[in-house]
């Protein structure tokens, strides 16, 4: 298997090319995307920083909130509700429970919220429903399970912004540890509620009543009918993923997770487990590259770290496949049965990705006007 030379992203990635020097295409294009926001002069970017404060504590002034966070319990949602009451705003915390939170993420956020003095909205999915949507795309064969939670959050955030006349929301999306852009296949488009309702009626004929979700063109009625903007506010700082985590533990009482994204039990067993055994995608390859190109990890540890499983140990990766197949009333063989048939791909159902092209098209060919 061929290694990229600079960081670990390897031939499991489709569409990976590799240069004379072994340098791959997704190293190539962190540095054209991402290397002019990660290592910005300091004074540039304190000086971004205080108008972009400025302007949210205008638009937000006689308003009970003045910006939106959502927190799901990781490190990087909770530095910026940090970053954020520090710096003066007035957030309205927005968590989604759709279930799958371990006890360490819920204890996370409370000590988070009260230590911080912020108001928390909690948006309790129901289960029933939610279940029913996963069980259809574990159905469907597809590789974006995830793509029910982030398109049901992104739904929340903004009907909460809309709801309060909030023009801003704060994401932990950020340069620095999600720079390197996710490979072409591990994902889908986050706003194809075109193709969750349609694998929802093809698997099961779920009915979708309660569920949150967001398409293209609701999308476009928040950001620009609207006015509301999800602004990926670490990239305002020097965002150093282990010096964040040492003031979180100190300051907030926080417990960190062995990996990113694993303050789900779901999204723990999805990422360690499903994504390796089906789908051939280790994405601590692409966490941890992302962490070699903004200097924060060493090449030689991220190698090392990837000759262990994607679990603290053996033994919590089975208490986690007996908590799956009990909490979606599966047995062991449905579980091997579902592992072993081969993928299916998001675009082989109804889709609005194609529509979402043509509209990002006719937006960069207005902008660059």
């Amino acid at each position: 298997m061929k290694v990229c030379t600079r960081c670990v992203l390897d031939e499991t990635v489709k569409d990976i090319i590799f240069d004379k020097d072994g340098i791959c295409n997704y190293c190539k294009g962190y540095e054209d995307k991402c290397s002019h926001i990660v290592y910005k002069d300091e004074d540039v970017r304190v000086s971004e920083l205080n108008k972009l404060v400025s302007k949210i504590k205008k638009d937000g002034k006689n308003k009970q909130y003045d910006c939106i966070v959502g927190v799901s319990g990781g490190v990087d949602s909770s530095w910026v509700l940090v970053k954020a009451k520090e710096l003066g705003l007035r957030p309205l915390a927005v968590h989604m429970d759709n279930g799958w939170n371990s006890e360490l993420a819920q204890n996370n956020i409370e000590n988070l919220i009260t230590k911080l003095d912020v108001d928390l909205y909690t948006h309790v999915i129901n289960w029933v429903e939610y279940k029913s949507l996963m069980q259809a795309f574990f159905d469907a064969d597809v590789i974006d399970v995830e793509l029910l939670y982030d398109n049901a959050m992104l739904a929340v955030n903004y009907q909460l912004a809309s709801k309060f006349g909030v023009k801003y929301i704060l994401s932990g999306c950020n340069m620095a540890t999600e720079g390197i852009r996710i490979p072409t296949g591990w994902n889908w488009l986050k706003k194809d509620k075109r193709n969750i309702k349609s694998i929802a009626n093809l698997f099961g004929n779920v009915k979708i009543d309660s569920f949150p979700i967001i398409g293209t063109i609701d999308f476009i009625r928040y950001e620009f009918v609207k006015n509301i903007k999800w602004l990926p506010f670490l990239d305002n700082f020097k965002f150093d993923k282990k010096e964040a985590l040492d003031i979180l533990e100190k300051k907030y009482e926080y417990k960190p997770y062995p990996y990113k994204h694993y303050e789900s039990v779901f999204t723990r067993f999805y990422q360690g487990y499903i994504l390796p055994q089906k789908f051939n995608v280790d994405k601590r390859k692409l966490h941890l590259s992302t962490l070699i190109m903004s200097s924060q990890i060493e090449r030689t540890e991220a190698i090392n770290i990837l000759k262990d499983i994607p679990y603290n140990s053996a033994l919590e990766l089975e208490e986690d496949i007996d908590y799956f197949l009990k909490k979606m009333g599966w047995t062991h063989s449905e579980l091997d049965d579902y592992l072993k048939r081969p993928e299916k791909y998001h675009h082989e159902y109804p889709s609005e990705y194609k529509f979402w092209d043509l509209c990002q098209s006719v937006y960069l060919k207005l902008k660059n006007r």
